[in-house]
């Protein structure tokens, strides 16, 4: 996560070339959300005319987003500061579902986001929590919420603050660690990781280091074909989203930048790369300046859910036919055609 204020040349340039255009006519002191259809090709996701729903407020941060399919079907989302997990049903509504969700008692001159970030499920239906404030990633039994740590440390040295990660069709986990839950950032005394990396953990293993060049890895996502990594870069100075090419063993062969979003973030759009989704036919969900984003597999953008706050994430639900987004203090639903699967 990142909020606003915090810390081919072609496809790079198209999202800025869109940020004049984004938010038009919204009041800018009050919240609102639209679906905006950028080429034809986004009315096969999403019905035109289709309405940007309001599932739940008063959030400190909303974070986070997934659907849990068991028990007729739930929607977990995390408030990294308020350090809860909260569940939502259309039946029941909201409650909270894990206090704390991240470091019990953070002494908060050391954390500034002491609970959880992003949440998976593994392939054994189990709830894995990137747990910003305990600084590991935590494996959590939906049933009794017992809580298993699963790796905190890179060489011996603790994680600066797991934010999100993706489950790999082989179990493995992919994630990034910025430093974003320590109050101070990569200035805090706390830190002890020299890099802000992203990481791949077998069952059994170690961490082990993808890349550890970059200065805010966020959000991150593997191709249908896992051929590919997605990771975006929260950097105000250079937003954007790097694609990786990887080999047989799973290390980049080759990387690039994918989208850069420095024109709409330096227009004003709130909000910078944050968190990602792949969809099954190879299409990015990810959030951008301005909103969240549908792109193609090559940075071209199909659509846009465009909000005036900034967004965080986004998750598939519901069979396929909806999209979950988290933004500022809310999380939103938005309808996706039956016919197309997330």
């Amino acid at each position: 996560m990142m909020r606003v204020g915090a810390d081919g040349p072609g496809r790079r340039a198209v999202l800025g070339g869109l940020a004049g255009a984004m938010l038009t006519g919204f009041a800018a002191d009050a919240f609102a959300a639209r679906v905006r259809r950028l080429t034809p090709a986004f009315d096969r996701i999403v019905a035109p005319g289709t309405p940007v729903e309001v599932i739940a407020t008063g959030i400190k941060w909303a974070e986070g987003p997934l659907w849990v399919p068991q028990g007729g079907g739930y929607l977990l989302f995390s408030d990294p500061p308020a350090n809860i997990v909260r569940r939502w049903s259309r039946s029941k509504g909201t409650a909270t579902f894990l206090s704390p969700s991240g470091a019990p008692g953070a002494d908060p001159a050391i954390y500034r986001e002491p609970g959880a970030n992003g949440l998976a499920l593994d392939h054994g239906g189990r709830l894995l929590i990137a747990n910003s404030g305990g600084r590991s990633i935590d494996r959590v039994d939906l049933t009794n919420k017992r809580r298993t740590v699963l790796v905190d440390r890179y060489k011996g040295k603790r994680f600066n603050s797991p934010n999100d990660m993706h489950v790999a069709r082989d179990g493995a986990i992919w994630f990034t660690d910025p430093p974003y839950g320590l109050k101070g950032e990569d200035a805090s005394p706390a830190r002890e990781q020299g890099i802000n990396g992203v990481y791949r953990w077998r069952e059994g293993g170690e961490a082990v280091l993808i890349d550890g060049s970059l200065s805010r890895p966020n959000g991150i996502a593997l191709s249908p074909d896992e051929r590919r990594l997605y990771v975006t870069v929260s950097d105000g100075a250079d937003p954007r989203v790097m694609a990786y090419d990887l080999g047989r063993d799973g290390m980049p062969t080759a990387s690039r930048v994918l989208v850069s979003a420095k024109a709409a973030h330096d227009a004003g759009k709130p909000g910078l790369p944050d968190g990602m989704k792949v969809a099954r036919d190879g299409t990015l969900v990810c959030s951008m300046p301005g909103g969240i984003a549908f792109l193609t597999p090559e940075g071209e953008p199909i659509g846009m859910i465009e909000t005036n706050v900034s967004a965080a994430n986004a998750a598939f639900g519901e069979g396929g036919r909806a999209l979950f987004l988290t933004a500022s203090d809310r999380v939103l639903r938005v309808a996706l055609r039956p016919g197309w699967q997330g």
